[in-house]
């Protein structure tokens, strides 16, 4: 009994040195005890390799519940913090690093970025944490050290950094868009479910209080069967439908540009790409779609639970450089696009066309909204077109409205169906943190599991819009641009069916070495 004892006791001290010394005194009894019966041969024979293995594991579990910190990183206790790897610091790890941290209730244990500048503001909050520059080195170096890894890189590097860390079993939080290509997408929800990690993707919209609510009021019926979903935003606010750019400039000694490039194609580095502007650029980021289309389609792909399209179609914004002289840069997504995206009939609800716009171009105001109503955010919105009425959002499904608006009055509201998250928004990285440590299969908002298949919806759109730039010579000479149709889709195969040249932008060849191997 007395071993029990001095388990409670070091369960409840506060004091460090007071734990350790306490370990000890446990450890010394139980030696006592052992070489005593040693010398005791004829009771020996009774001390029995079942009770020294029982004593022994009293004492494990003294230091299971011990912190981390006090007894070294071999030890990880579910009740103990987190030890989280950032792998890029700027931008939005800015907000991600911070929020996972949650004043200290996680540690942030090792960062990674290709770029000393980026990385400054987290190297002077986390001073004692190892800094790498490629996410390989500290992986290996790491991987002891780490139970999670936060992945904030450029589109083109989602898919094989998260990849790695879940093959170590670490869980894995990667912002959104989750991957470059429906293929990546694909093969991360599998690696979620093979390697039974804690997942999330960063739309943090999906952990907040208005998307619930958005969704409680499509799934609920109150206007009636959905067939007709618009959505929009105020992206690009970078460049787009521009050239390649051109020179010869330094590679700034901060920066490891062949890093950077990662699984990208090779390329001289140029400061237009950097340090937000690649969203722009095919060979790295995903456009507007990939910015704003996590969170705004996010929405009605939940409340509507679309699944794979079977459809895509769109029209792009066109670049004129003289009279006459039309531009298409395939290098850089267009100014702007309306996409098309179509959903068969399921669980006994109606198809739906799902149309987005960016760049500018907006749907028709509803006929129900009164001239001085508003329609839309700063960032967007999103109208869902019923057979009993129409519901207008905003982002994140923020301020669901029915329209007309003065049905607002005497609306009756369903109650959300799927469990609220703490601080909603503010607490998806809490939510993860929380999730890993209670283990696989815990809930979380944006889990691979669902965001990944709505990512291959979300760059269904990026697939519509390179095809319809992507061109070929006829016998003239002249150019031709056959993929300027509806492409049908074969969800389960990930194939284009009726434009064979539009499955090179499934799945894009990786540079060099470059592998994604479940």
């Amino acid at each position: 009994m007395r071993f029990y004892r001095y388990s409670a006791i070091i369960f409840i001290l506060k004091d460090n040195v007071l734990k350790l010394y306490f370990i000890h005194l446990s450890l010394c009894l139980i030696l006592k005890k052992f070489f005593c019966r040693m010398n005791q041969s004829k009771k020996f024979k009774n001390f029995s390799r079942r009770q020294f293995i029982r004593d022994i594991s009293i004492v494990a579990g003294s230091f299971f519940i011990v912190p981390r910190h006090v007894l070294g990183r071999g030890f990880i206790p579910p009740s103990d913090k987190l030890n989280i790897a950032g792998i890029g610091c700027g931008g939005k790890a800015e907000v991600n690093l911070p929020y996972a941290f949650n004043n200290g209730a996680e540690n942030i244990a090792a960062l990674c970025d290709v770029d000393d500048r980026m990385s400054v503001k987290a190297r002077q909050k986390w001073p004692n944490a190892p800094y790498y520059k490629d996410y390989r080195q500290l992986l290996d170096k790491e991987a002891r050290n780490i139970d999670a890894v936060i992945v904030t890189t450029p589109d083109h590097m989602h898919a094989v950094i998260s990849m790695a860390a879940m093959q170590l079993g670490k869980h894995v939080y990667c912002e959104k868009p989750l991957t470059h290509d429906i293929y990546e997408a694909r093969i991360l929800t599998q690696a979620a479910k093979k390697y039974k990690v804690v997942t999330q993707m960063g739309n943090q919209g999906s952990s907040g209080d208005d998307t619930r609510k958005t969704e409680a009021c499509i799934q609920g019926g109150l206007i009636g069967d959905v067939h007709t979903v618009h959505v929009w935003t105020n992206r690009p606010v970078w460049p787009q439908g521009i050239a390649t750019p051109t020179g010869k400039f330094d590679i700034p000694k901060e920066l490891d540009w062949e890093l950077w490039l990662g699984t990208a194609p090779q390329r001289d580095f140029n400061p237009t790409y950097l340090p937000a502007t690649w969203r722009g650029w095919v060979d790295f980021g995903t456009g507007s779609l990939g910015d704003m289309g996590c969170h705004f389609i996010d929405v009605p792909y939940r409340a509507l639970k679309l699944g794979y399209p079977i459809a895509v179609e769109c029209s792009v914004g066109e670049v004129w450089t003289g009279f006459f002289q039309e531009a298409i840069y395939t290098d850089s997504y267009p100014p702007s696009a309306k996409i098309h995206i179509h959903f068969p009939a399921r669980d006994k609800m109606v198809p739906v066309e799902l149309i987005w716009y960016d760049g500018g171009i907006k749907p028709e105001r509803p006929a129900e909204l009164l001239p001085d109503e508003e329609m839309e955010d700063v960032n967007g919105g999103m109208i869902f077109e019923g057979t009993k009425g129409k519901l207008m959002a905003g982002l994140f499904g923020g301020n669901p409205t029915l329209l007309r608006t003065s049905k607002m009055k005497e609306a009756k509201f369903p109650a959300p169906t799927r469990p609220f998250v703490e601080r909603g928004f503010e607490g998806h990285q809490t939510q993860w943190t929380n999730a890993c440590k209670k283990g696989y299969g815990t809930y979380t908002s944006s889990s691979f599991d669902q965001s990944g298949p709505l990512v291959e919806t979300v760059l269904m759109g990026n697939l519509a819009v390179r095809s319809y730039n992507y061109s070929e010579k006829d016998p003239k000479g002249n150019a031709v641009y056959p993929g300027r149709k509806k492409l049908l889709w074969d969800g389960t195969n990930m194939k284009i069916t009726n434009f064979d040249a539009a499955n090179q932008f499934v799945k894009r060849t990786y540079r060099g070495d470059w592998k994604l191997e479940l």
